[in-house]
């Protein structure tokens, strides 16, 4: 549960700077993984993405501070990192629904977002299959995108992706080069820097790259294994939210960060649901 208090000890650094610039490296450094890593992580365990977290933590000092004192809208725009009043009452607004005049009215009504505290919490009861794996490195190709490092934006990119793949006859094609295991048609989320973050739908294979196609090389590794039935979105989706939130706090391991396989049925049209696998390379705790 290392892993855990590493992500508590970023928010506490979060927590004590919503008044000062917050380094988004800083915070990755605290939780010992890149930035993108830790924004992914953020996002699953805490329901919401760390850009909105911090966007609603300030909004709800900033609330505070204009019913209980004297100071200028303005100073407190500023206070809280925002140059423009226009962009300081549009994010007031979004989160308490009123203006920020409008909140130093008496009897104004507000919301209060409280800041986050991680915990191990007994869920569900609801079963997880999976398996442990060791691999040799597993070499993918086929075509890629390039992503945001915003889950949300990613989230309507990627299925948008995959029915463009579809409709040109490219996941047939990959398909029928794929020779290795994972066998079926693979999503791939490789990061390698801000620049140079794809979405890979691909094939594990020892084949020639075609023209227009891309191989991503993934290094030796150990593999937690997780399969489901349904539909294909909500199921990956709950994988990996899960992942974060209930099975890696008490597995004593710890996220590895190499790239995320998604493992579907091969098919030549669109299929909405169906038997999946995600694949998240992992290492011991204690590794370093």
């Amino acid at each position: 549960m290392e892993w855990l208090k590493k992500l508590s000890d970023a928010v506490t650094y979060i927590e004590r700077n919503l008044d000062n610039e917050i380094s988004l490296d800083e915070a990755a450094r605290i939780a010992c993984c890149s930035p993108f890593y830790f924004k992914r992580m953020f996002s699953y365990v805490a329901g919401i993405s760390l850009s909105e977290y911090i966007r609603r933590r300030r909004m709800t000092q900033a609330a505070f501070e204009l019913q209980r004192t004297s100071q200028k809208v303005i100073d407190i725009a500023l206070k809280y990192g925002y140059s423009s009043p226009t962009s300081f009452n549009r994010a007031f607004q979004s989160v308490h629904g009123i203006s920020p005049a409008a909140a130093k009215s008496e009897g104004s009504t507000l919301n209060t977002y409280p800041a986050i505290k991680f915990s191990v919490t007994v869920t569900g009861g609801t079963a997880m299959p999976f398996h442990i794996e060791q691999k040799e490195e597993i070499r993918v190709v086929g075509i890629r995108r390039p992503l945001a490092e915003e889950a949300e934006e990613n989230h309507r990119k990627i299925p948008q992706f995959w029915q463009k793949a579809f409709a040109k006859g490219q996941v047939e094609r990959i398909c029928s080069f794929g020779n290795q295991k994972p066998r079926g048609i693979l999503g791939v989320s490789e990061y390698k820097g801000p620049q140079a973050f794809h979405y890979y739908i691909a094939a594990a294979t020892d084949s020639p790259v075609p023209e227009g196609m891309y191989e991503c090389v993934i290094p030796s590794a150990t593999w937690v294994v997780f399969e489901s039935d349904g539909r294909f979105k909500e199921s990956v989706q709950d994988i990996f939210r899960r992942f974060y939130t209930e099975w890696l706090p008490l597995s004593g391991y710890e996220y590895a960060g190499l790239p995320d396989i998604e493992v579907y049925p091969a098919a030549e049209s669109t299929p909405a649901a169906g038997h999946s696998e995600v694949w998240i390379a992992i290492k011991k705790e204690k590794e370093n």
